[in-house]
């Protein structure tokens, strides 16, 4: 899973990166604390949103860029900026680096799959 480096009008240059499990993790310690989803990002990553490959979404839509959770590492270093799906459970994660100004990369993070919900769990209260 290398980098891939998009051009946006001839000043800007993102570097799109689909992280490994190991890599997400490498972001996060405890305890995370979710912030509001209402407030202002610490800067725009919508652009780089907008440039995910579809692939990488897996056949799942978030195209309506509606953010309900917004976690923020304990040393304030990482934001995961979860982007809603219209499947229960399912997010595209973008990890900002806040120090840096940069998008560190995206990961779909389906939760249905990583801890084996079925259909009938999905449809109880979160």
């Amino acid at each position: 899973m290398g980098e891939l480096f998009l051009s946006f009008g001839s000043t800007t240059s993102i570097a799109m990166k689909q992280l490994s499990e190991a890599e997400y993790l490498a972001t996060m310690a405890e305890p995370m604390k979710r912030v509001s989803s209402e407030g202002d990002p610490p800067f725009d990553f919508w652009e780089y949103f907008d440039a995910i490959p579809l692939a990488d979404f897996e056949g799942h839509d978030c195209l309506a860029g509606r953010v309900t959770y917004v976690w923020k590492h304990p040393a304030g270093r990482f934001q995961h900026v979860l982007v809603d799906s219209e499947d229960k459970n399912v997010f595209m994660v973008l990890v900002l680096d806040v120090p840096s100004g940069i998008v560190l990369g995206h990961r779909l993070l389906d939760l249905n799959q990583e801890y084996g919900l079925t259909r009938s769990e999905q449809s109880g209260s979160a």
